[in-house]
């Protein structure tokens, strides 16, 4: 019989404590989707995922993938790329906004401390996931298409990195 001697394996990655992502991941949308070629038809996965830390950062991202999985793998690495800084003044936005993409608009206002998020659909979650506290909204473009609200909704939180505090003019 052998002396115990202690295990040097490197521990295998199941045996390894899970690491915790800085980021908040939530699939917006997941729909199956289908290309039909000479051959027949060929199944995917459509995955719009937003990612944010609830503290003034938020990304989305959509990809195709064979099964859920490697879609949402694929969302969440092109949504890492996409995450931009949403600036809070007073916790509300700096002012108000109207952005559009295709035929998504959205307009952003800011709101007074304890309101929350007054917000619906899809501009809800990028909201929620980018953390700003107090804010009123609303999605004024004629489509219902989840994805382009979400587009629109970044263009207006990439309008407020734009804007800097005005100097004091110097007499």
């Amino acid at each position: 019989m052998l002396p115990n001697k202690p295990d040097n394996r490197r521990p295998r990655r199941s045996d390894r404590p899970e690491e915790k992502s800085e980021f908040e991941q939530y699939i917006l949308d997941l729909a199956r989707v289908t290309r039909v070629t000479e051959g027949g038809k060929q199944m995917n996965f459509r995955v719009c995922l937003l990612l944010g830390d609830r503290a003034g950062r938020v990304g989305y991202g959509v990809a195709k993938g064979a099964d859920v999985q490697l879609a949402v793998e694929k969302a969440v690495h092109q949504a890492k790329k996409r995450i931009i800084r949403v600036p809070f003044i007073n916790e509300t936005i700096p002012h108000a906004i109207v952005r559009k993409f295709k035929a998504a608009q959205v307009m952003l206002k800011p709101a007074p401390r304890g309101s929350g998020i007054i917000a619906g659909g899809a501009l809800r979650s990028v909201l929620d996931l980018a953390g700003v506290p107090n804010v009123s909204s609303k999605i004024l473009g004629t489509t219902k298409n989840k994805i382009t609200i979400v587009k629109a909704a970044f263009e207006a939180l990439k309008g407020f990195q734009k804007t800097r505090p005005a100097r004091p003019v110097r007499k």
